[in-house]
Parts: C-alpha cells; sequence; structure tokens
C-alpha cells in the first residue's frame, strides 16, 4: 500500500504532468522509475542511487517501485514481488506516467539487446559498449552487425551526430567489419574509427578499450558484459559497482520504451548514472532514432546481408515448425545454450506447448507458462537441451 504522504508526493507529480500538457510544456519534466528489487546491496542501496539522481537532476522526477525504504522519494508501488514491480514499470511506461525506467533481471526478446556506456581509465572519455545484455540474433556475426546499428543509436540519442565506430577483435571480427563496409558502400552512413595502435585499422585491440578510442566498441555480448563488469568494479575488488551508467537501455526494432538495465551487484553511483542515461535516452529519442536507423539500413539490404550471414554460419537448412496457440509465458528455464534456444522451443512446440525465447542478464532463457513449467523441463532434458 501507499502511503498518505508517498500518495500525496506522486498525486503532485500526476498533477504537474497535467498541467504540463494542459500547457502544452508537456516533457520540460522527464520521470524515471526504478525497481529497488534484487540487488545484492538491498533496496536502501537502490534508493540512495535514485536520490543522488533526484540532487543532481532538479529537471527530473522520480518513482519508486519496491520494497519500502526511508526516503523523501515518492513510490508508485510498494511491492516484495519482482515480477509485480515489473508488471507495474510497464504499466507506468506505456500509460505515459514514466518516460524511461531502470531496473535488473529483466529478459528482453531475442534481437533487443543493452547498450552500456562507460568511463575508460586511461583517458577519462565515455565510450559506448554494443551490446552488454540480451541477445540481437540467434548468429555471431549476425547479431554483432545489429549491436553496430543499436550503438549507433544509442550514441545519437546522446547527441553524438557522427559517431566514430569500432570492432572489438574478438571472433567473427573481419566478418562484421565486412558486412559494416557492404552497407556503408549501399548507402547506410558509418563513421569508423582507427586504432590507436601503430598498424591503424577499424578492428580495436585492448589497448583502445582502456583509451576509448572509438565512440561506440562494437562486440559480442557476452563479451560486452565483462567489459562493463571490469569498467564498474576494478576500483573495489568485483563485488561492488562503483563506476559508469550500468548495462543501458534495450535497444532493437521491437523494443518501445527506454528501460535500462543495472547489475544486481551495481552501488547507488551506479544506479543513479543509468538513470541519467535513462532519461537523456528518453529525452534524446532513442526509440525513434533507433527505428530510423533500423530504416536507413534495410534501404541498404540489411535484411539480404542477415540472411546471407546466418546462411554461411549454418550447416543445415532450418526445420519450420508452427507453434501452438499463444499464451502467456511467465516461467523460465534456464540454462540452455543459446545457439540452441530456438531449437528448444522447436522440440516444445511440436508438443503442442507454448515457448518463447528470450534473454536476461543471466543468459538465454526459455519461457513457458507456469502450468506447462515441468512437463517442458523434463522435454528440454530429455531432448539433451539441459544437463
Amino acid at each position: 500500500m501507499v502511503n498518505k504522504t508517498a500518495e500525496g508526493q506522486l498525486s503532485k507529480i500526476f498533477n504537474e504532468l497535467a498541467d504540463a500538457l494542459e500547457s502544452g510544456e508537456y516533457g520540460s519534466k522527464t520521470v524515471v522509475c526504478v525497481t529497488t528489487l534484487g540487488s545484492e546491496h538491498g533496496p536502501e542501496e537502490v534508493v540512495r542511487g535514485a536520490e543522488i539522481f533526484k540532487q543532481q537532476n532538479k529537471n527530473t522526477d522520480v518513482l519508486l517501485i519496491g520494497e519500502k525504504v526511508e526516503t523523501e522519494l515518492p513510490y508508485a508501488l510498494e511491492t516484495t514481488s519482482e515480477k509485480t514491480a515489473h508488471e507495474q514499470m510497464e504499466k507506468l511506461l506505456k500509460s505515459g506516467e514514466a518516460h524511461a525506467a531502470v531496473t535488473m533481471h529483466y529478459n528482453f526478446p531475442i534481437g533487443v539487446s543493452t547498450v552500456g556506456r562507460v568511463i575508460t581509465p586511461s583517458t577519462g572519455k565515455e565510450m559506448l559498449i554494443a551490446t552488454t545484455t540480451g541477445s540481437s540474433g540467434m548468429h555471431r556475426v549476425e547479431a554483432m552487425v545489429k549491436n553496430a546499428i543499436y550503438g549507433i543509436s544509442a550514441a545519437k540519442s546522446l547527441g553524438i551526430e557522427k559517431p566514430k565506430l569500432g570492432i572489438l577483435n574478438v571472433d567473427g571480427a573481419k566478418q562484421v567489419e565486412k558486412a559494416l563496409n557492404n552497407l556503408k558502400d549501399n548507402g547506410y552512413e558509418i563513421n569508423f574509427a582507427q586504432s590507436g595502435r601503430s598498424d591503424g585499422g577499424v578492428i580495436m585491440r585492448g589497448n583502445d578499450v582502456l583509451t576509448g578510442t572509438p565512440d561506440i566498441m562494437v562486440t559480442d555480448t557476452l563479451t560486452g558484459n565483462i567489459l562493463m563488469k571490469m569498467f564498474s568494479a576494478f576500483t573495489t575488488g568485483g563485488s561492488y559497482e562503483s563506476l559508469g551508467y550500468g548495462y543501458g537501455p534495450g535497444v532493437g526494432e521491437n523494443q518501445d520504451q527506454v528501460i535500462n538495465i543495472v547489475s544486481r551487484a551495481s552501488g547507488a553511483p551506479v544506479i543513479a548514472g543509468a538513470m541519467k542515461f535513462a532519461a537523456e535516452s528518453r529525452e534524446g529519442n532513442l526509440i525513434e532514432i533507433c527505428q530510423d536507423e533500423l530504416k536507413k539500413a534495410e534501404k541498404a539490404g540489411l535484411s539480404e546481408l542477415l540472411t546471407s550471414l546466418k546462411k554461411d554460419t549454418s550447416s543445415s537448412e532450418e526445420e519450420e515448425v508452427t507453434p501452438p496457440p499463444k499464451k502467456p509465458v511467465t516461467e523460465e528455464i534456464s540454462g540452455i545454450d543459446i545457439m540452441e534456444l530456438e531449437d528448444a522451443c522447436k522440440v516444445l512446440w511440436k508438443k503442442e506447448i507454448y515457448a518463447e525465447s528470450g534473454m536476461g542478464c543471466a543468459g538465454p532463457v526459455v519461457m513457458v507458462a507456469k502450468e506447462d513449467f515441468e512437463d517442458a523441463k523434463k522435454i528440454v532434458t530429455d531432448e539433451g537441451y539441459l544437463a
């Protein structure tokens, strides 16, 4: 339940929003909601981060969702359920009562991944890492090509009109470079960075990671996730993330809200940074920019390019399976390799169990309805997808 003091503060915020709509000044104050549950440091640490953000960003409002702690910030809902907190967060975003959100352990669908933002230790320069959680695609090179577009979108939402893009020297980097050059030759604008090492080139070395050579560092999500951990916690020994902006907003074709992800190990400074990043992404029209960038890339032949990349990395033609009728999926089956995620879903479809693939901070998941969970888990285990 919302107490009377918080209820009055909450009412004040909503009244201010209504007045802004009437006056034509809607958007002058950005409202960021944050869920406080799930942190390894407790809800007090998350709330402290929200208080820091509010203190540093006067032209914003904050709504909390989660377990009640002592604070002057208003609660949209007091709850101890992460599921209920996420439902309330999504409700606030959909209604427009909140413009952006910060949360943890949130599953995006395949095709959506988060663009992180770090402060590089060598120069203090900010750099985007594309991407850090989620999965842009089922095939490595395909996903990294999309990561580049998502990174460009995030950079432009932050006011970087012509961001410099580099590709981290990981498996598939050369194929990604070739694919991005193909898009560039067909009219999609990409401004490549040059490595700070003597031989240059768009392929970035470890030194470039530390110096922040590009504005956007393109890599696979798992490598990006490790980089985020290193950047955010290298001064503390690892258990407390003290620097940066969190994993960043989910970006993708069907993502229509700004939802920023933080780690369960994120401390108050990172929570505050993530809320700042969320507000700036919303104010910078990240969602609209991403759709525009995807349209431009599509015009340059993105779909055909991705199809050819998947053919190159697939050893056999995929079997067509029609899914059973769709229904709400709330239970997660984790531990399945990402390269087998779609196949696991198809195995369940054949057994008339509706399933969806997803990706959260902890890795890939198959999502099924509560009543199907036990049967579904047994099926994927029997078929060899789970140990």
